[in-house]
């Protein structure tokens, strides 16, 4: 049985729900009165790849206030990947994005000093006051290098499992081949659904470039 473990820092603004969806994707539960975080919290996700290979992915809660920007560096250290997350009803934490995307390419980089790759994920998607459209968070993605997007229910657990479970395979490329160029993919609740721009083996639940 091969093992590796991976560090992904989840960050974003206060109140958006990281906390929540580290809840959800790890410990399949769901409650609307999290308190805020305070500095980090720790979560760890298995993942069984195949019958032999376990996937660890040691998920970095990082507090969304302004008051810990100064730790990031320490908290971002060692981080295989990176998601950001921001709320569908507050296009205030989708301008952050920004923020956030430029303060994780400053700090961490993978090996060959590559960016790590970063996944937007816009949570809130059960809500009927949204805010921020989808053609806007596609040209975020791409503007920005994101790996890759996803519209999130975190309350519903939609789109919760799958965007994850692309960027461990992403994760594992370019651990396993250094260089590569970054994939888009995108991600949609439409009919419950996802819709991606490369192949993608519903199997092994692994997308590659064409």
């Amino acid at each position: 049985m091969t093992e590796k473990l991976f560090k992904v820092i989840l960050v974003g603004d206060s109140l958006v729900g990281k906390t929540a969806f580290v809840q959800r994707y790890v410990h399949s539960r769901f409650d609307e009165n999290y308190k805020v975080t305070v500095g980090v919290d720790f979560a760890l996700k298995k993942i069984q790849r195949s019958e032999d290979e376990l996937i660890r992915i040691q998920l970095w809660d990082i507090a969304g206030q302004e008051r810990f920007s100064s730790l990031t560096r320490v908290y971002y250290k060692d981080a295989s990947a990176c998601v950001i997350m921001f709320d569908l009803t507050s296009p205030k934490t989708f301008k952050s994005v920004v923020r956030w995307k430029n303060d994780v390419d400053s700090k961490v980089f993978l090996r060959d000093m590559s960016p790590v790759p970063c996944l937007l994920l816009a949570n809130k998607s059960d809500r009927d006051d949204q805010r921020v459209t989808e053609e806007e968070i596609k040209q975020m993605s791409q503007d920005h290098n994101f790996v890759g997007w996803s519209k999130i229910s975190v309350k519903d657990n939609v789109n919760v499992e799958e965007p994850m479970l692309f960027l461990v395979e992403e994760i594992l490329a370019r651990h396993q081949s250094r260089g590569r160029g970054s994939i888009i993919a995108e991600f949609t609740d439409d009919d419950g659904r996802i819709k991606l721009p490369h192949s993608y083996d519903k199997q092994s639940k692994c997308c590659w470039l064409l």
